[in-house]
């Protein structure tokens, strides 16, 4: 299957403590693509400092893997400036990552690379577009359920909209 030139080669994902949404969006998108034939760099981080170093939210672990994804071995760390050079594209869980995402790049200066593109996670998705993917970090087991099914969805339709 054809894929369109404007596939990134590079995609980073981030939600705010990167321990629930974003480790979970990593190891979806990174199995949806390879499914998809496609060759990327999938990598996530949080807008937050919180839970550098951590592993990812214990629930997020244990419902991610009901669902065949392990991401016990992934480690939060914190968006950074350099992110914005190595990435392609950088998909925000919700509108105000986005909009943190935003600051950094517009504070980004003296850089002879061309930034990121930024976007929303939901964007291309039918079912979910503009949506948040709202964070279950306070929430309960359905929670976390809402957010793997919101992932799949969107994940799923990022890729179809590279494929020509």
């Amino acid at each position: 299957m054809p894929i369109k030139a404007s596939t990134p080669s590079s995609v980073l994902l981030v939600c705010l403590g990167n321990i629930c949404r974003s480790p979970t969006a990593e190891e979806i998108f990174r199995q949806q693509a390879a499914i998809a034939g496609l060759s990327m760099k999938v990598d996530s981080a949080g807008t937050g400092d919180w839970h550098i170093g951590h592993a990812p939210d214990e629930r997020a672990q244990r419902h991610a893997k009901a669902h065949g994804y392990n991401i016990n071995k992934l480690v939060a760390r914190q968006v950074s400036a350099d992110d914005f050079r190595d990435f392609d594209l950088i998909l925000a869980m919700d509108a105000q990552n986005l909009a943190d995402l935003q600051s950094i790049k517009n504070g980004i200066t003296n850089t002879d690379k061309k930034l990121a593109k930024l976007a929303l996670f939901s964007e291309e998705d039918p079912t979910y577009g503009g949506d948040d993917v709202p964070d279950p970090y306070t929430g309960d087991g359905d929670a976390f359920e809402e957010v793997i099914e919101r992932i799949e969805s969107s994940a799923q339709a990022w890729i179809e909209s590279w494929k020509i």
